[in-house]
């Protein structure tokens, strides 16, 4: 019976698809009209995301659509990116490349897919609807928006995309200041709690929102903290008064009784106060008093359009259309196993270097490193990174005299201890400059405030160091509890 159930379901689907096509080619719709058609689709939806990110929205509902048009943007973004390059991996494929690594399984299924003429017509009218049907809803939103009063642009935000912006989050962006800017009436400050696992841009988010005209004025002073200095400021009669935004920052887990006392003290603050706490950690959910912001790992489709930008820089992808098509390698490994940290330093090397056998040898570097931690540890890296466990990195390293393994400090912006100082990037190109013994490895230093180095620290391994062991107990998924 199931197999049965199983045949007709193949040749109901098998028939759609016919119809679709037939349907399609009756209309005579070439594929480069259709791809005219998403470009321009494109421009008029990227053009209301880039006006709306330059306002203030306070709409839920213009927020949601706001949500809506830039996920469609991004995934026709891909879409276009992956039909520039197709003709020119069929006819060049990666395997006739001068390579000594062998050819990638994923290239290979890309290749295969490229060549699926029902397949990528139906991804490409798939992707068109999609777009069609944001820019149909989008007239009203529009309207709406040219009600919104615009921000004040500083000198960064026109800056070239490249490293000096805060890319997408444009709802979380706008919420954020909407709490802000809101007004609340008497009794003790409302809380906002904005959650997110390890270096997705808390921090970021919340320094690009300090920094608008408008926040500036609403408040006397904005003052950062951490978990230690909660009881100091609790027992202070001065620092807490005016009206204040206060930010909180728990690397740790969250100790209730010294946040109890010190949200009770700040009944100093006057009317229009506001508090900000950021955490990795679930728990913190409750210290708020409206509904927190959670900030997730970019899409797939998002993360490629980053990391295309920030790689390519000012040159265009589409003089390089294999690189383009290893970029989005490196998305989908970035996606599924890393963080926004290693994407920003892999970007940087790969852009000083635009040839196709260095970005495959990159490439093949840190699948090898992802599935190495994973055979140890059981684990991806960016939740290995998350639970501060040791990660190996040593096939980052050419030559390796010794293993290399980092120990993350998270949340930290150095490890404590008078060591040399070595950047990732630095090392990624010349292994050369990696010191004897024990030293801290930049993995990366935000180019925006609030100017965030992360720094891990590389143990020296000319001592005995404990075996590699999985880890154990279940596994962690997402965001810490």
């Amino acid at each position: 019976m199931e197999l049965a159930v199983s045949a007709v379901t193949g040749e109901i689907v098998s028939r759609f698809i016919s119809f679709l096509l037939s349907k399609y080619s009756s209309h005579e719709i070439s594929e480069e009209k259709q791809l005219e058609r998403l470009q321009q689709l494109l421009l008029r939806v990227s053009t209301v995301v880039e006006e709306a990110d330059g306002r203030y929205i306070t709409n839920s509902g213009m927020l949601m659509q706001l949500k809506g048009l830039a996920d469609a943007m991004y995934r026709g973004h891909h879409v276009l990116d992956m039909f520039r390059c197709r003709n020119k991996i069929q006819e060049n494929s990666i395997k006739e490349v001068s390579s000594p690594f062998p050819p990638l399984k994923r290239f290979r299924a890309i290749v295969d897919a490229a060549g699926n003429n029902k397949a990528r017509y139906l991804e490409l009218h798939k992707t068109l609807g999609i777009l069609e049907a944001a820019v149909d809803h989008m007239a009203e939103f529009v309207v709406i928006l040219g009600g919104c009063d615009r921000m004040s642009r500083r000198p960064y935000d026109a800056y070239l995309y490249i490293d000096n912006f805060m890319f997408g989050r444009h709802t979380q962006k706008q919420r954020l200041l909407n709490f802000l800017l809101e007004y609340n009436s008497q009794g003790l400050p409302p809380v906002l709690p904005i959650i997110g696992s390890l270096a997705v841009g808390k921090k970021t988010l919340v320094a690009h929102v300090c920094a608008d005209e408008r926040v500036q004025s609403q408040f006397s002073s904005i003052l950062h903290l951490n978990e230690d200095d909660l009881l100091r400021l609790a027992h202070s009669d001065t620092l807490l008064s005016g009206k204040m935004l206060v930010v909180v920052e728990f690397v740790s887990d969250l100790n209730e009784k010294n946040w109890e006392e010190f949200y009770t003290s700040l009944t100093q603050m006057n009317q229009g106060s506001k508090v900000i706490t950021i955490s990795r950690f679930r728990k913190s959910e409750k210290l708020g008093t409206v509904k927190p912001i959670a900030l997730d790992i970019h899409s797939y489709e998002e993360l490629s359009y980053l990391f295309k930008t920030l790689a390519f820089g000012s040159v265009n992808p589409k003089d390089h259309p294999r690189l383009l098509q290893i970029a989005e390698e490196f998305a989908m490994q970035l996606q599924l196993k890393s963080t926004l940290v290693a994407a920003n330093f892999l970007a940087d090397v790969l852009r000083r270097n635009l040839d196709v056998n260095f970005w495959l040898y990159m490439l093949n570097r840190c699948i090898t490193v992802a599935e190495k931690n994973f055979s140890l540890y059981g684990e991806h890296t960016r939740l290995l990174l998350e639970q501060g466990h040791r990660v190996d990195i040593t096939n980052f390293d050419s030559s390796p005299a010794a293993p290399l393994h980092i120990v993350p400090c998270v949340g930290a912006d150095s490890t404590g201890k008078d060591l040399p100082r070595v950047k990732f990037t630095e090392l990624l190109l010349d292994p050369s400059v990696r010191p004897k013994g024990e030293f801290n490895l930049v993995s990366w230093e935000s180019r925006l405030p609030p100017y965030t180095s992360f720094v891990h620290f590389v143990p020296n391994y000319s001592q005995d160091f404990p075996k590699d062991t999985p880890l154990s107990g279940r596994k962690r998924r997402g965001v810490p509890s």
